[in-house]
């Protein structure tokens, strides 16, 4: 089964920063435009943030706009997600997937937890 595959959470404090990472292949990298989403305990999916696949155009929600950064290697399959002052609303299990997302290529997720 085709996924993404999310890497770079963990354990940090408030106002620190972290840079998440996600690869996929390149059938439904390349050539589509990416996002990131994330899930807080006992919430639903949100949209984060999207990236053209030129990487030409990004988009953040307002709630973290001014913090978090969205950018992409398209030689590496690569989607990245600078995140930064990390609060503790920021903890949740983070993911990427095409933007729109593609039900069946989301992965585990890499979890995020800030706290003091």
């Amino acid at each position: 089964q085709v996924q993404f595959v999310e890497s770079g959470g963990g354990l940090v404090q408030p106002g620190e920063s972290l840079k998440l990472s996600c690869t996929g292949p390149g059938n439904i990298f390349e050539r589509f435009d990416m996002g990131w989403y994330r899930q807080a305990p006992g919430d639903q999916r949100d949209f984060l943030a999207a990236i053209s696949w030129s990487g030409t155009t990004t988009f953040i929600r307002e709630s973290v706009r001014g913090r978090f950064n969205i950018s992409r290697d398209n030689d590496k399959n690569t989607l990245y997600l600078q995140m930064n002052s990390l609060k503790s609303e920021d903890t949740a299990v983070y993911y990427c997937n095409n933007y729109p997302a593609v039900p069946d290529y989301w992965g585990r997720g890499t979890q995020v937890t800030v706290s003091s």
